[in-house]
């Protein structure tokens, strides 16, 4: 039986304003494991607040297609040229291996739908010869049975983004995908190297049956449901900082996880916490009248210089809201029709304003577009051509339906964009987008922006990798 609404976890916390604004923390697991213990109280706060934002905006092309771009080597390069010759041999026999086994992984359910594990198998790890190596180590973590099972369920921040459109909410994004992406692409050569052969090394010993994961997505969802929330399990599911360091590891490795774990706090937390923080500041600001709901990973608001720790620096009173404890409305009701009703907004974030009627997909459609958000994004290349084709001929009924949707809500500024958006994208999740150019109507703005000897004395760095791959923010 679930636990009383006073007893459940609560991830809501409240700025303090009339009208009240929410910070609420999400993880990357499928929403269907943990929808019965969110309070609702943290459910009202959704469904009231009629401006959404989230990370990134995980149904927007541009994002995907900027994602994708992100995760390939350099034109002409292969996995295979830049490589150590003993990971590459290793890494291609571990997904042989994987890919003789998931037919044997997938549930009933899976099946049902009609999901293939050759297909499943592509979606993951297709085009994976052409990936860059810090790329090939979160997919290679990705490949497990248990991660396999859960797919073609949404994780839950990518339910809410579904949710609100649905509910026809404004919805925005409040990083670019480089702002996530160039962090895990900035580490060197060798630290790679050593993250990976550590990654191989924990999958060989998992099906030579000698390793155990100290943390898996289980412990993740029970410590979400009904455990402590400062468990720095939160951290690893949002940020992708592993612990690296262990007095156990050889000195030079030492070293390196030394600096790696120092160069992942700086870049993905505190460095992303800062920025975030401030450019919640500045919506706030810039729509005083509006009650904002921001979704973002549970570690963000969890430990040191946190987000909520930036508003308050700038004056926010920001305080938990406990499970069961009542919303305060206020001027809400009265700014949702204010707001409803407004023709413009003079702002520089960019939100969309005109929204379509509520489009249900048919049943196969929204299954393929539930397995595809659940992929480690991007999904493989060739597999989002894939989707793209299929949609394509569906874009001249849709329009004769129902207006398109004009997905500007990233939060950049076109001169913050160091590239230019691809001029079309038909691709992902069941949307058929086709972004409007620059100059038309309401804005001038546009889409931004791891041998057996050692398996004990790493453990603790490879505990992370298992948590943090069910999408990336990712985190």
């Amino acid at each position: 039986p679930l636990p009383q609404q006073s007893e459940l976890n609560s991830f809501l916390w409240t700025i303090k304003r009339d009208p009240p604004s929410y910070f609420f923390g999400t993880i990357h697991v499928p929403y269907t494991r943990i929808w019965d213990f969110i309070p609702e109280n943290s459910k009202k706060a959704f469904q009231q607040s009629h401006i959404v934002y989230f990370e990134l905006d995980l149904t927007d092309p541009y994002t995907i297609s900027a994602l994708t771009s992100c995760q390939l080597l350099p034109q002409g390069e292969n996995l295979q040229d830049v490589l150590p010759h003993d990971i590459y041999r290793r890494l291609k026999q571990h997904l042989e291996y994987v890919k003789l086994m998931m037919p044997s992984w997938m549930t009933p359910d899976q099946r049902g739908k009609g999901l293939y594990a050759d297909y499943l198998f592509n979606a993951i790890a297709g085009n994976w010869e052409r990936k860059r190596p810090v790329w090939v180590m979160l997919m290679v973590n990705s490949l497990t049975e248990v991660d396999i099972k859960s797919r073609g369920v949404p994780v839950l921040d990518l339910y809410l983004a579904q949710e609100a459109e649905r509910l026809r909410k404004q919805m925005g994004a409040v990083e670019k995908v480089e702002e996530q992406c160039h962090p895990l692409n900035g580490l060197n050569f060798s630290q790679v190297v050593f993250a990976l052969n550590h990654t191989l090394l924990q999958q060989e010993s998992l099906r030579a049956g000698s390793f155990q994961i100290p943390y898996t997505t289980e412990d993740l969802i029970k410590h979400y449901n009904c455990g402590d929330l400062s468990s720095i399990i939160f951290n690893h599911d949002t940020s992708q900082v592993p612990n690296f360091v262990n007095a156990t590891l050889p000195a030079h490795e030492r070293i390196t996880a030394q600096e790696i774990d120092s160069y992942f706090r700086q870049e993905l937390i505190y460095k992303r916490n800062e920025r975030m923080g401030r450019r919640v500041k500045d919506l706030l600001e810039e729509y005083p009248d509006k009650s904002f709901f921001f979704a973002f990973g549970a570690g963000h608001f969890m430990g040191n210089n946190t987000v909520i720790d930036v508003l308050r620096r700038e004056g926010y009173e920001v305080e938990h809201t406990p499970a069961g404890q009542a919303i305060n409305n206020r001027k809400l009701r009265k700014t949702l029709l204010a707001f409803s009703s407004s023709s413009s907004a003079r702002s520089p974030y960019v939100m969309s304003r005109e929204l379509p009627l509520p489009f249900y997909p048919r049943k196969e459609e929204k299954e393929e577009k539930d397995l595809l958000s659940h992929l480690l994004l991007p999904d493989g290349i060739d597999v989002l051509e894939k989707v793209a084709r299929k949609y394509k001929k569906k874009k001249k009924k849709q329009q004769k339906k129902q207006r398109l949707r004009q997905f500007n809500d990233l939060w950049v500024r076109l001169e913050e964009s160091a590239t230019d958006p691809p001029p079309q994208i038909r691709i992902i999740n069941g949307y058929t987008v086709e972004p409007q150019p620059r100059g038309h109507g309401r804005s001038s703005h546009a889409h931004s922006d791891i041998n057996s000897t050692h398996q004990l004395s790493h453990s603790l760095f490879l505990s992370l990798l298992t948590l943090t791959l069910h999408m990336i923010w990712l985190h």
